[in-house]
């Protein structure tokens, strides 16, 4: 079986750079693929301090999107935004000021990973963080998605000044030069031996067990990738409707199941019904009396603009159209002028038959 290896490695260019987090592809680059995902063979995507969020989202979602095993590599640096305190991935052009726009949302990557089967995915991660968001980390666990395979450290900021340097996942990358991958738990604790030989201890160290087994979710995800779309949305409907009657319809169990719903009306290629059950997401979610810019309200709206943008039944685009500038209104997002391209695209259809 053929799997995908994502290596990521990011940080902000200048005197905000914690830890030099792109010195380690080199070594992971010379590590056979097969090695670095644990199977057969592999396709490897790689990103040097990516610029730009919404491309380093692109590639993440074409990777989850493969078939087979998934291992990303991270390495990089965690701030907050000042906005609503939640960690992101510093990028290139990341500042503590611009944090929100130019960097890469944590739960951007939990999201992208949720539909995948459990147990498909691996993680190893070597992060450094600021004093803010080390403090924070104390108190929040640093959430990877259920189903998913996390190892590696979260390591505090440096005691003076100085860029570090991502030695567990030089470690890492070293033991799989080696052309042996051993275990991942094994993998794990022979990195953190190597990391606390070269310096200080390894700081937060990340490891989440194997996955509980009976996961529906891969159950839904082999029907997607069988082609039987309806099943897979059957499946998802039904556990809908049980979380339903369970929690109530604003549940976080409900609007999970709907929100899996919409992302298989996208792979099965409807994009009407799932940018119409995303704003019905959304528009639950704000009713309930979450925020504006609560990530998973501002996830629910960017997610029902792009399949809007994919509709080309003009009569349903104009129909939804309307509803997503009511949305837009309430829930701007991150990305300028989301409002304006709605109303523009609007005002075009007007004239489509």
């Amino acid at each position: 079986m053929a799997g995908t290896v994502l290596l990521l490695a990011a940080s902000p260019v200048g005197k905000g750079r914690l830890v030099d987090a792109a010195s380690v592809l080199p070594v992971l680059a010379a590590v056979p693929p097969s090695v670095l995902s644990g199977t057969e063979a592999a396709t490897v995507v790689e990103l040097a301090d990516p610029l730009e969020p919404q491309a380093v989202l692109t590639r993440l979602r074409a990777a989850a999107a493969a078939p087979g095993p998934l291992t990303v590599y991270l390495a990089g640096q965690l701030q907050l935004d000042r906005r609503q305190r939640l960690p992101h991935l510093a990028l290139a052009r990341t500042t503590p000021a611009t944090v929100r726009y130019t960097a890469l949302p944590w739960h951007w990557i939990r999201e992208e990973l949720r539909l995948r089967p459990a147990g498909a995915t691996t993680l190893l991660l070597d992060l450094h963080a600021d004093r803010e968001t080390w403090e924070w980390l104390g108190t929040h666990p640093l959430d990877s998605g259920r189903g998913n395979a996390v190892y590696g450290r979260v390591a505090p900021p440096p005691a003076r000044r100085g860029v570090a340097a991502p030695t567990y996942m030089r470690s890492v990358a070293t033991i799989l030069r080696s052309g042996y991958r051993p275990p991942l738990d094994q993998l794990h604790q022979h990195a953190l031996a190597r990391t606390a030989a070269e310096g200080p201890p390894p700081g937060l160290v990340l490891t989440v067990p194997g996955p509980v087994p009976g996961d529906p979710h891969a159950a839904i995800t082999a029907a997607v990738r069988a082609g039987r779309h309806a099943d897979a949305d059957a499946l998802a409907a039904h556990h809908e409707r049980a979380a339903r009657q369970a929690y109530g319809a604003a549940s976080e169990e409900a609007l999970h199941w709907a929100e899996v719903r919409a992302d298989l009306a996208m792979f099965a290629g409807d994009p009407v019904r799932s940018c119409r059950t995303w704003l019905v997401v959304a528009t639950t979610r704000l009713n309930a009396g979450q925020a504006a810019d609560a990530p998973a309200v501002e996830a629910a709206a960017d997610r029902a603009h792009h399949q809007w943008a994919q509709i080309r039944d003009a009569s349903r685009a104009r129909e939804l159209g309307t509803a997503l500038a009511e949305l837009r209104g309430r829930v701007p997002g991150r990305r300028q002028g989301a409002l304006d391209h709605v109303r523009q695209q609007l005002s075009r259809l007007q004239t489509q038959p």
